[in-house]
Parts: C-alpha cells; structure tokens; sequence
C-alpha cells in the first residue's frame, strides 16, 4: 500500500512505495522541536510529486532536513545511517568504532501523512541530544 505525504499547504507532495513497519522520534535539538516521527525509507521507494517550496537545513554538514519553507512543515531528511554503527540508545554496536558512518539513510516525517494509524507500529525514542 503507498502512502502519500504532504507538508500542511501542499507544496511539498511525495509518495512512499509502501506502509512502514516501525518509526523513531529524536530528541536531538532539531528534531525534539520538529516534534516529527521519522521512518526510514529506501531512495527507490520515494518518490517527489511536488517540491514548489522546499528549504533545506544543515548545520553540521552531516544531516540534511528538508522542510517547506512556505508552511515550515519539517518533511524529510538523509543522515549517516546511525543505526549501522549506534544501537536506539546511543551506545556503540558489538564491534563497531566510534565516529560518523560512511551509509546514509534516508527518513520521512510519518506525521505528514493523513491515512495512516501510527499507533499499528512501534515507535522507538531514539537519544540524538546525548549521542550524535
């Protein structure tokens, strides 16, 4: 089943191939203010139907936020895939090493999509603020 994502005026439209399976929130200092629910998702499976008004954002270098610059709805992002190296609460993976991986994951802001029950998946508290 796709699911399709809008920021709040509709200038910012993409489509997701299917329905996640789970989702995490972030309380890093960007994120804890988004108040977003990120889910991952493959490049492949998003697709951009509209992006008349998009704004990125990206202090650091390593994390990409894209939001509507009309409306401020926070929309999607692309990172380091943190999971490959950090378990959900921050500490490092057996045999991991400290730092920045060299993956990147892609995520979507699943509170932008209207016909979906987040409650049907889980939605894990992932420590950004203390981890990366």
């Amino acid at each position: 089943m796709a699911l399709t994502a809008s920021c709040h005026c509709g200038a910012i439209k993409f489509e997701i191939a299917s329905a996640p399976s789970e989702a995490h929130t972030c309380n890093c200092s960007y994120c804890q203010r988004s108040g977003a629910v990120w889910t991952g998702v493959k490049p492949e499976d998003f697709k951009l139907l509209s992006n008349s008004a998009e704004g990125t954002y990206n202090p650091t270098g390593l994390n990409v936020h894209h939001f509507c610059a009309a409306c401020g709805m926070q929309t999607w992002g692309d990172s380091p895939d943190w999971s490959a190296i950090y378990n959900d609460d921050g500490t490092l993976k057996p045999g991991a090493t400290e730092g920045v991986p060299e993956t990147r994951s892609m995520y979507f802001n699943l509170n932008l999509v209207d016909d979906f029950d987040r409650t049907s998946i889980p939605i894990t508290a992932m420590d950004g603020r203390n981890n990366w």
